[in-house]
């Protein structure tokens, strides 16, 4: 039996899939679990005493990719008695009952409302010796009021909002999501607060929609208000957002950003399409015009910002002239990158039926050519910067080639990657830590700096991870907001946050 031995702990593993909103629902499944008396097992372990699968549904493959892992872990249960595989996140949200009855050797599916539930499902699956699907219809208890481990001693997401309340009709999140519900703005200045108190430096707020932040307790402005409120933090050196959705940009949050001096002059704002027929179709509720309006505002308050966007190729009815436009756009937006999907069809969405699909070849040889005016436009870009010094994030895991190359990697403050060689610091810059430098060359995705660092400066972030600590935030009990008195309630990005 390749379950713990009697008096040791169990172990898990938790394998995501999808967007931001994922991966820190992903840490939040890891807290409620170590809380419960879990341990993770290692990477290299193959045989965990429990494997979650956090899914994701908005790509095509997603079904495939999630039951063709399944099928492999099968025979591995098979051999190890007691072994127990969970499955959560969108993709259970839309299959429910549907996955056991395919993969009848999985234990417990979960849905995107009730991660907290994920512990007594797994005890209450072992005890039955049955399968449980639990899978709720709206939100029982804001995600943020479970415990969280934290992947990074650096840089933390903390969430404002879930759900969302558009109707684009090539996305199912609304429908797996649910409507959008916002948290109270202390309590997320709490959960910052408690970050940057374990060393965190960069903070990322998290909604499928930020910029309709306040909706609920009828505030418009509250998402400006927020990231200024975030200024006024002391340790917290940078903040970040994802995604706002042009329909609701106000100049508010521009005149924010520029003025906040830890919020990044960096702005991840889906488009889409360039064309504003494909738009009306898609049901995005903004034109060209006024897309290409908010990037010249916010272009003429942060001259250095870095604007990176969503598109989507292919399209129902999406025309040569349509796809024209869409490279227009790019070629006026300036884009430091973008992240580019070819339209999948997916059941549940509007335009799933709609006429007009287009051929694979034809999608994807637009594809291509969309792939190509994006580098060659984000390389000229990025190319601007030889010569400029910036501060840079020291990161894990960023830089592929880093050991073979000697260099280390991280972001800069507008959120571009930074390859760069740590000269005589090397063996003393930890993640986490700070340096200056200066750039060297430039590649499309990303910046190298291959003189000696500027300075390098040590970070309470760089000491948690030489310590081998993760932040681990206790769950905020703090209720879902109604307009009025707050009600108590009781005890995861290019993906489907971008919107």
């Amino acid at each position: 039996m390749t379950t713990a031995a009697a008096g040791s702990p169990r172990t898990y593993q938790v394998r995501t899939y999808g967007c931001q909103m994922n991966v820190h629902d992903s840490e939040r499944i890891s807290g409620l679990l170590e809380q419960a008396g879990y341990v993770r097992a290692p990477q290299a372990d193959d045989t965990p005493d429990i494997v979650v699968f956090n899914t994701c549904a908005v790509r095509e493959n997603a079904d495939n990719r999630l039951y063709g892992n399944l099928g492999h872990l099968r025979p591995v249960k098979d051999k190890h008695p007691g072994m127990q595989i969970a499955v959560g996140g969108c993709l259970a949200q839309k299959d429910r009952g549907e996955i056991v009855r395919r993969a009848p050797w999985v234990d417990v599916v979960f849905g995107t409302h009730n991660i907290g539930s994920l512990p007594v499902l797994l005890e209450r699956a072992r005890h039955n010796a049955a399968a449980e699907v639990e899978i709720l219809e709206s939100l029982d208890v804001f995600p943020s009021t479970l415990p969280t481990r934290r992947e990074s001693t650096y840089a933390g997401w903390v969430s404002i909002s879930v759900g969302c309340n558009n109707t684009c009709t090539f996305c199912i999140v609304p429908s797996l999501r649910g409507k959008e519900k916002d948290r109270r703005p202390g309590d997320i200045l709490s959960e910052v607060r408690a970050l940057v108190d374990e060393g965190v430096l960069e903070v990322t707020l998290l909604g499928q929609n930020v910029n309709s932040y306040g909706v609920e307790f009828g505030d418009r402005y509250a998402f400006g208000k927020l990231l200024r409120a975030c200024g006024e933090i002391d340790g917290l050196e940078r903040v970040r957002f994802t995604s706002p959705h042009p329909k609701d940009f106000t100049d508010d949050v521009i005149a924010a950003m520029a003025e906040t001096p830890n919020v990044c002059h960096s702005l991840h704002m889906p488009m889409q399409s360039g064309s504003d027929d494909v738009l009306k179709a898609m049901r995005r509720s903004y034109r060209s015009e006024k897309y290409l309006g908010i990037i010249e505002k916010v272009r003429a308050a942060m001259p250095d910002a870095a604007i990176t966007t969503d598109i989507i190729v292919g399209f129902p009815g999406e025309t040569e002239a349509d796809f024209q436009r869409t490279l227009d756009v790019v070629r006026e937006s300036r884009f430091s990158s973008a992240f580019t999907f070819q339209y999948s069809k997916r059941p549940g969405t509007p335009a799933a039926t709609m006429d007009g699909q287009l051929p694979k070849q034809v999608v994807q040889e637009r594809y291509e050519r969309l792939i190509a005016c994006v580098e060659e436009i984000s390389w000229a870009e990025n190319k601007r910067l030889v010569g400029e010094t910036v501060e840079v994030l020291v990161a894990v895991g960023e830089g592929r080639k880093d050991e073979r190359t000697g260099r280390l990697s991280g972001r800069a403050r507008d959120g571009r990657l930074v390859h760069f060689d740590a000269g005589g610091f090397a063996g003393s810059i930890r993640p986490g830590d700070i340096v200056q430098t200066t750039v060297t060359y430039a590649a499309p995705h990303h910046l190298n700096a291959d003189g000696a660092p500027l300075s390098h400066r040590r970070t309470r972030a760089g000491d948690a991870a030489e310590a081998g600590r993760s932040p681990r935030t206790p769950g905020v009990l703090l209720g879902l907001p109604t307009i009025g008195a707050p009600a108590v309630a009781p005890a995861p990005i290019g993906g489907c946050a971008a919107h």
